[in-house]
């Protein structure tokens, strides 16, 4: 099986983290990529640098690769509009986020070339099917995190949340809650790295197909407290594998202080974080069943 990735973030975004945690199960799996991205981009580079097979953009490209592969696989947006300009067959598109597609000619035509969906959480096929695409052609296939390793238990009142340009994450939103906390907020750009430190993890966003971030922070057992929006209600069950609340100041700050001010039910919420990352979101478990997802195509 070859499969024809592509991927147009300029970003290290969850989005591109998930290709390149796809691409590397998948080599293990036996199964040969090519990923076609901006030049120079983090995503092509981390490609690169490990061996993977990586390709500049560009429409001839990709209408010449995708003869030699089976399936094209389509990221985003953007990588979404070059598949179905290739006018190959076996055209799947992963949607990851939360809001309606347009319903303009050029948006009909090309969500109909694709041949599957991979949708990032139930929240997010229901958008999908609400915009027109038929549900037979959308497959839930949950982000996948690697298992972190939990930092030591008490000794931290660090307070993290992912840092991001991106006015949709609620960067200013999570600020004001984090003073009527009375807790100093952490902006984090290598939640792998910070969140062994952290006692909490504060995910506020005003739209969300699943929530990556807060994944790997429940991967590490550490408790989140997140945005009661989007695909997080299908990771955060409240009060007992993290914490979820509305989109205001005073509601996110009580949350933290529940956490923050009992122990013993942070750590409860930690550990039952940690156990549905590995029932639910590993890596493994991504790639084999977005792996289920290609051989329908190709069947």
């Amino acid at each position: 099986m070859r499969i024809l990735h592509l991927d147009a973030g300029r970003e290290m975004r969850g989005g591109q983290w998930q290709v390149l945690r796809l691409i590397e199960g998948l080599d293990g799996a036996g199964v040969q990529s090519t990923l076609l991205a901006p030049s120079r981009v983090p995503l092509y580079e981390a490609v690169r640098k490990r061996g993977w097979r990586v390709e500049d953009w560009g429409l001839a490209k990709a209408r010449r690769l995708a003869r030699n592969h089976d399936v094209v696989h389509a990221h985003d947006a953007r990588g979404h509009t070059l598949g179905a300009l290739t006018g190959g067959p076996r055209l799947v598109v992963s949607r990851r986020v939360a809001f309606v597609p347009g319903r303009s000619p050029v948006s009909r035509w090309k969500y109909a070339r694709a041949a599957r969906y991979i949708a990032v959480s139930e929240f997010v096929k229901s958008v999908l099917i609400e915009a027109g695409v038929p549900e037979e052609k959308v497959s839930v296939v949950y982000d996948g995190v690697p298992v972190l390793e939990p930092g030591p238990t008490g000794g931290t009142a660090l307070v993290l949340s992912p840092a991001s340009a991106d006015p949709q994450k609620g960067a200013e939103l999570a600020g004001k809650a984090a003073q009527l906390a009375g807790v100093t907020l952490e902006f984090s750009a290598d939640l792998e790295r910070d969140l062994p430190r952290a006692a909490l993890l504060l995910y506020v966003t005003y739209s969300e197909g699943l929530g990556s971030g807060a994944l790997l922070a429940m991967s590490a057992g550490v408790p989140v407290v997140a945005s009661r929006v989007g695909g997080l209600a299908e990771v955060i069950r409240h009060g007992e594998n993290g914490m979820l609340a509305d989109n205001a100041p005073e509601a996110i700050a009580a949350a933290m202080r529940q956490v923050l001010d009992h122990p013993a039910l942070a750590q409860r919420m930690g550990t039952a974080a940690r156990q549905t990352v590995l029932e639910q979101f590993t890596v493994d478990r991504m790639v084999r069943r977005t792996m289920e997802v290609y051989r329908k195509v190709l069947d």
